[in-house]
């Protein structure tokens, strides 16, 4: 296993590797083909950049934005993105969006990604319901030997 250090805000956060996140994104698309629906899947380090992600033959146009930006809701806060939605109109939630510059979506389909308890990226989902988003997301965190929680 390697570990890629970022430097961020005078810390050193984990990373995901682009092998890790491809095998992240395998283990969702196998998930949206068992499901049958056409969508979107993005990974991202832990503050959000995009490692890697794919849209499906069929999925919308909007999918591959929708999909990063609930990522990036899920690695900013180290939680389920759909956790967020009851506050995204609280004022830290619209600070992030226009730091953002709207790529940050605090709405159900998104899980973080924890190796040995610290956060190491995030997985979206969009096309599917926010239920199907999401799990595709679990499955592929799953799918890679990660976890969705500490």
């Amino acid at each position: 296993m390697r570990v890629i250090l970022k430097y961020f805000g005078g810390a050193i956060l984990a990373s995901l590797t682009l092998s890790e996140a491809e095998t992240i994104l395998a283990g969702s698309k196998a998930k949206m083909v068992e499901l049958g629906v056409k969508m979107s899947i993005s990974v991202v380090d832990p503050r959000g950049d995009l490692i890697t992600m794919c849209k499906m033959d069929g999925a919308p146009w909007r999918t591959p934005v929708v999909s990063r930006g609930k990522a990036v809701a899920s690695a900013s806060f180290e939680v389920a993105s759909g956790s967020l939605t009851d506050n995204a109109q609280a004022p830290i939630f619209r600070a992030f969006m226009a730091l953002e510059g709207g790529h940050f979506i605090p709405g159900q389909g998104a899980l973080p990604v924890f190796r040995n308890g610290e956060i190491i990226g995030a997985v979206g989902g969009s096309g599917g319901t926010a239920q199907e988003d999401e799990d595709c997301a679990r499955a592929g965190i799953e799918a890679a030997g990660f976890s969705a929680s500490r």
